[in-house]
């Protein structure tokens, strides 16, 4: 049949170019206003701290609107939320949260559009019924719940029309605004960041590339005692639809859990990324609250697998080698070691402890038997690495790209545990399933040659 053109709203190039480019004008206007504040006695401090709520406000409120890139890109930032300092999250951190798991749903009258198109005009007889309000609503695509053909409900996930051009203006519209996501997360490399979501993005575009993934983790975990992952019921490039879990979001576990229930899903995240590389040969690569549920049977649900990470070997050993040697305190082996892996280019030289502190928050939670994740632990790792890095290490160092997934895995885990809160033996984690970390003695042979 010929194809049907559908739209949605905001989805023209002209709307989308004007609300990002409304975001620096409104924090000139800011900026200038606190100025004037300032010049009338308000304190420098008081000031910035009600300039930069203010943006992260109207930031997170245009990217909510927009989806496609600038969603996407609200929901990487959101992972970030738990190293603000406390005075600074408060009045926004229910917006962070809500950008996780939820976006302004398309009409109905355009998902009917949409599923004609993908499906055929005859597309209700593949479903006894459909639920035209979306129970999800993300970055590329938002989740119906229906009853398949056959009884099974199910979860429809529906890319939206037009999103792989909007994510590309997206993405150019974005590059334009480092300095005002600075104000928000000083230090952070903007640039970088929608480099590595823009390459990516391509693959969660493809919703076949996606159901293959989801069936491979659903054969592997089908009956695990600490998992749940849907099964794939059918599939094109644009439409996604699975089997359907009820269950917790981990967003409200966050917001109202017990510590017990934190500790256990904490756990089972953990375990979860971990395992998953040696034991399906991917890594989820978008581990944000909203693809995590938790079951009526206290299993971990996981959704949205978009983004992965093929590691057909497994986890790389050097994470697992570096980690324990830095644990026992050699910098310059650790140093070495990342010089091998690409991490620092041969004509670069890094301040050791400006280093140790940057690493320590993946690190430091592998030294000891049991470990507390908190929001003013990460605060107190990021003004230690703050405070030590004159020449800023971070921006000393490279990310080569086969790394760069894993990396973001690392830092939005750290942040989604902060969150959590929780508390468990996550070193036994590193120990069963990070090759390397357990190894015999001191140094083994190649560690040694590592040290020269």
């Amino acid at each position: 049949m010929p194809r049907t053109e559908v739209s949605d709203l905001p989805r023209r190039a002209v709307t989308r170019s004007a609300k990002l480019a409304a975001l620096p004008i409104g924090f000139a206007g800011r900026t200038a206003l606190g100025l004037g504040k300032r010049i009338g006695g308000r304190s420098a401090e008081l000031v910035a701290q009600e300039i930069q709520e203010r943006t992260a406000e109207q930031i997170f409120k245009v990217l909510g609107e927009l989806k496609g890139g600038a969603m996407k890109l609200g929901q990487a930032l959101s992972i970030f939320e738990a190293a603000l300092p406390q005075e600074i999250a408060g009045p926004y951190r229910a917006t962070l949260t809500k950008l996780q798991d939820a976006a302004p749903p398309l009409p109905a009258a355009t998902v009917h559009k949409v599923l004609s198109e993908q499906l055929g005009d005859d597309w209700r007889q593949h479903f006894q019924s459909f639920e035209d309000q979306p129970t999800a609503a993300a970055s590329i695509g938002q989740v119906h719940k229906a009853v398949w053909h056959d009884g099974r409900t199910v979860a429809v996930k529906i890319q939206y029309p037009g999103a792989a051009k909007a994510l590309l203006s997206d993405f150019n519209q974005l590059a334009r605004l480092g300095k005002l996501f600075g104000v928000l997360l000083p230090g952070l490399d903007i640039k970088a960041v929608l480099a590595e979501l823009r390459e990516r993005i391509t693959e969660e575009l493809d919703y076949l590339r996606e159901a293959e993934a989801q069936h491979a983790f659903a054969l592997e975990f089908k009956d695990d005692p600490d998992f749940l992952v849907p099964d794939v019921v059918a599939a094109n490039e644009q439409v996604l639809v699975s089997e359907w879990v009820d269950g917790t979001p981990l967003s409200r576990i966050i917001s109202g859990g017990t510590q017990e229930e934190r500790d256990r899903a904490g756990l089972q995240f953990v375990r979860f990324l971990f395992c998953s590389p040696s034991r399906v040969g991917m890594l989820h690569a978008d581990p944000h609250p909203g693809n995590f549920r938790i079951t009526a049977d206290g299993r971990l649900c996981v959704l949205d697998f978009g983004a992965v990470n093929r590691l057909p070997d497994g986890y790389p050993p050097v994470f697992g080698k570096l980690t324990r040697i830095f644990n026992q305190g050699d910098m310059e082996t650790v140093i070495q070691g990342l010089r091998d892996e690409g991490f620092i280019l041969p004509h670069i030289e890094v301040d050791p402890e400006a280093l140790r502190a940057f690493l320590a928050p993946y690190v430091e939670p592998t030294a000891v038997e049991e470990f507390a994740f908190s929001r003013e632990w990460l605060q107190r790792q990021a003004a230690t690495a703050t405070d030590l890095r004159p020449g800023n290490v971070v921006r000393q160092l490279n990310l080569p790209v086969s790394y760069v997934l894993i990396h973001r895995v690392h830092a939005a885990g750290v942040g989604v545990l902060c969150q959590l809160g929780a508390t468990a033996r996550f070193r036994d984690e590193v120990i069963r399933w990070v090759p390397g970390f357990s190894g015999e003695g001191p140094l083994d042979a190649e560690e040694t040659a590592l040290a020269g």
